[in-house]
């Protein structure tokens, strides 16, 4: 698949075009080229930090949304070992778009549970483009509660740009489905750690977000709303969705500030999709770091601080001056 180039990243692409072009020019010819190639490899190095350090937060989530970023099924193929997917909501049906299991990450035994989108417009219907239906937030419940049933912490690796808004599913009643979600994540008496590796939107990543560590990945973003969305309601145009992103506040560096999340997993420079196994040793390591950290804490002692993390987000300070 040709990797997908955005708009920011174009004068890296040239560079490395043309250091390629040089180097084929060069192959088989007796000719010293040695210090301009090595010349321009600096400057692709000194572009790529420039680039990627300066991250806007518009560009961080057109990261989050490459076609060739990380999904759910790359990371547990990566991260995770001995998965056994399970498949139902035992009320309606199976949502592909909610895979879930049983597992180990890092000889840890735990349940694992996320969103998964496609690579290509048939496997994109399939997973219904990571939008979870009813059934597949109900079916994210019942392997949580099994996970209780067994003493099995549970893992949920959020990427959806929001659960699904279609006839069926308010049908069904997608509301109420991620309504009780939030309700019993809230009381579930083992440990729980949910990661956002990519999209993190609205109410559909909420659904399997209410956790003792909320992480995020270093180019996720995680917000109520879409920037587009965002900027159809406040400047009635969706052009403004950079915008709307900067005020959003939904990178990860903001939402740590913010304490809405409890820690950053670092990624690759330019991506999760540059290095895949990097990416995936990365969240390997934070959650199963996690899991052991909570594994300490009493049960009764862990619920408390559950619901005193979520109580604590919101505050308004009134200046009285």
């Amino acid at each position: 698949m040709k990797l997908q180039i955005l708009e920011f990243e174009k004068p890296i692409f040239e560079l490395e075009q043309k250091l390629e072009e040089m180097k084929s020019h060069l192959n088989g010819q007796d000719i010293n080229m040695d210090p301009e190639v090595l010349r321009i490899q600096e400057r692709v190095d000194s572009t790529k930090q420039q680039v990627y350090a300066n991250l806007t937060a518009w560009e961080r989530v057109q990261i989050a949304r490459h076609t060739a970023r990380p999904f759910f099924l790359d990371y547990v193929a990566r991260s995770f070992t001995d998965f056994v997917e399970l498949k139902g909501d035992r009320l309606f049906g199976d949502d592909p778009s909610m895979p879930a299991g049983l597992a180990r990450v890092d000889g840890i035994k735990c349940v694992v549970i996320g969103q998964q989108k496609g690579r290509d417009v048939k496997e994109n219907v399939y997973r219904n483009f990571g939008s979870p239906h009813p059934e597949g937030y109900r079916k994210a419940l019942r392997i949580m509660r099994l996970g209780e049933k067994f003493n099995l912490p549970v893992v949920c690796l959020i990427d959806t740009p929001g659960a699904y808004p279609g006839v069926g599913a308010e049908e069904r009643h997608i509301a109420e489905s991620i309504a009780v979600n939030l309700r019993e994540m809230m009381v579930l008496r083992v440990p729980i750690v949910s990661v956002v590796i990519g999209e993190g939107g609205s109410g559909g990543a909420l659904g399997i977000g209410v956790a003792d560590r909320v992480l995020m990945l270093e180019n996720a973003y995680y917000s109520v709303i879409s920037p587009e969305g965002c900027a159809a309601i406040l400047w009635k145009h969706r052009k403004f969705a950079p915008e709307a992103a900067e005020a959003l506040k939904l990178n990860a560096n903001e939402l740590l500030k913010l304490e809405i999340v409890d820690g950053v997993v670092p990624e690759p420079l330019g991506g999760a999709h540059r290095g895949m196994d990097e990416a995936a040793d990365n969240l390997k390591v934070a959650v199963a770091g996690a899991l052991r950290e909570l594994a300490k804490t009493p049960r009764e002692k862990l619920l408390k601080a559950r619901y005193e993390k979520f109580r604590r987000m919101g505050r308004v300070e009134e200046n009285k001056t």
